[in-house]
């Protein structure tokens, strides 16, 4: 097998990727590969691991040895697939690496925001506890989660790994049931049309992937119809939430909060509705949530199990 790897710093520098050179016996690896880097880079060889790097069509017909493309990742939306199936090459994709890390990270923001644990930071270290005429300060509303209901779009592994930790929280859980997915009992939760669970949820946290069907699934329209004090999270993906429609629902006070790990550009170079800073209770960390090394050592290992399945 001749592989070469065309973004290891995506993955960090503190993975070890000695199952992946195992496999491959031996391993071409580039920190970073630009656009105009791609067709010279993987000239030659049989397989390419790629996380971010767009292959397409004419990387195909310019490198007839290409037989297996390896995406350190479970989106595959950086790849020509259909390109991909013309030219006889398989295309790997890494699953269920993250539960632990993403679950964790979503129940964060959750936390963080029912809390307000940024707010009373925000205050202590401005001197405001200090000239408090009492003990304590309360000038921002918690949300007790205990009792309240938390609604899932999106229930694969991720979501199932923020259900086991919202119950573990005392919560209710309702999934909510993706354009053209079935309703019905799942794991003993309903899945409910969405239309039908905006209304009953305290907290909103979006698990699934952007497609033609989901982009946009949280607009102006359904935040309306969410409750003024739920929270909407998204570690999923940036196109999910219209966000010029969020930002302005969450000044006018349609929602009370929003936690967010994925943004529509990422990097938000460009700025975004988001960034704004006279937004309240709005949390964005910037793709983070997948990123422990633990997790990023288990899309490692993954895709070495991938690629022996192949050789």
């Amino acid at each position: 097998m001749k592989a070469a790897f065309l973004d290891t710093a995506t993955l960090g520098n503190d993975v070890d990727l000695g199952p992946i050179e195992r496999v491959t016996g031996g391993l071409v690896k580039y920190e970073a590969t630009t656009p105009e880097q791609v067709a010279e880079r993987i000239r030659g060889f049989d397989t390419v691991l790629v996380n971010k790097v767009v292959l397409g069509r004419e990387h195909f017909e310019q490198s007839p040895e290409l037989k297996t493309i390896a995406v350190v990742a479970t989106g595959l939306n950086n790849i020509d697939l259909n390109a991909a199936k013309d030219h006889g090459i398989q295309v790997l994709n890494v699953a269920n690496y993250g539960r632990s890390t993403v679950a964790q990270h979503t129940m964060a923001l959750v936390l963080a925001l029912a809390t307000r644990l940024l707010d009373y930071d925000r205050d202590v270290r401005a001197g405001r506890w200090a000239q408090s005429d009492m003990f304590c300060l309360m000038n921002h509303p918690i949300m007790e989660l205990e009792g309240r209901t938390i609604g899932i779009v999106g229930y694969g592994d991720l979501g199932q790994g923020v259900a086991e930790r919202a119950k573990a929280f005392g919560m209710k859980i309702l999934l909510g049931a993706r354009p053209g997915q079935a309703t019905g009992k799942v794991d003993g939760y309903s899945r409910i049309p969405l239309d039908e669970l905006l209304p009953q949820v305290d907290v909103l946290s979006l698990h699934c992937l952007l497609t033609d069907e989901t982009r946009n699934l949280i607009g102006a329209r359904e935040l309306q119809m969410m409750k003024p004090d739920a929270l909407l999270i998204n570690t999923s993906r940036g196109g999910l939430v219209d966000e010029d429609a969020l930002a302005n629902a969450l000044r006018d006070g349609i929602i009370r909060g929003a936690g967010f790990d994925v943004l529509t550009e990422e990097p938000p170079r460009n700025g975004n509705a988001l960034l704004a800073g006279d937004i309240p209770n709005l949390i964005i960390t910037p793709h983070s949530a997948w990123a422990s090394r633990e997790a990023r050592q288990r899309i490692v290992d993954i895709t070495a199990q991938n690629l022996d399945s192949v050789s």
